[in-house]
């Protein structure tokens, strides 16, 4: 069963972006209970996830934007999730992303990322995006680095928790085609 949703589909090589389908869930809860969430707020029950993960199709009702999931073409494996999101109280839209176990170090992010990050500055009025990022989180710093982003300022967000986590938050430039 699919969304009534009319989430684009975005295909690079290696990867499509697109809406969540049911197939996800188990990845996705799989990620949610792991100890690699702690950086965004989790780990989470399965529970909870659910929740999370019906939350992708509001965002994307309530914004136009949101997160897609990123399916691997050559296996159809569910690889994690990457797109914009502007959670209540945050001053802006962020690209993030998620990578699930399995599809690290394959550079799938920096695909999936530069692909999400271009389509939502020509498509969706987001341009110069911002990524949040916990200090710790060296593996996400060296993404938004190879990605361009720059480190813009300290600051605070509310990360899948109701407790502002201390994050950097990096800047993108502008993208070719974007409304900045």
């Amino acid at each position: 069963m699919s969304a009534p949703l009319d989430i684009p589909v975005i295909k690079t090589e290696r990867l499509i972006r697109r809406g969540p389908q049911e197939r996800d869930f188990q990845a996705f809860a799989t990620f949610a209970a792991s100890e690699r969430t702690a950086l965004v707020g989790g780990p989470h029950s399965r529970f909870r996830s659910w929740g999370a993960f019906l939350a992708t199709f509001g965002h994307w009702a309530m914004r136009g934007f949101g997160i897609w999931m990123m399916e691997h073409r050559a296996t159809g494996a569910t690889a994690g999730r990457i797109g914009m999101i502007h959670q209540d109280g945050w001053s802006e839209p962020e690209l993030g992303w998620h990578i699930y176990e399995g599809h690290e170090g394959q550079e799938l992010a920096d695909e999936g990322a530069l692909a999400a990050r271009a389509h939502a500055a020509r498509h969706q009025g987001l341009d110069r995006v911002i990524s949040h990022i916990a200090a710790d989180n060296s593996r996400s710093q060296a993404l938004a680095r190879r990605l361009g982003a720059q480190r813009d300022r300290d600051s605070e967000a509310r990360i899948a928790t109701w407790d502002p986590t201390p994050v950097t938050v990096w800047r993108h430039a502008p993208q070719p085609g974007g409304q900045s």
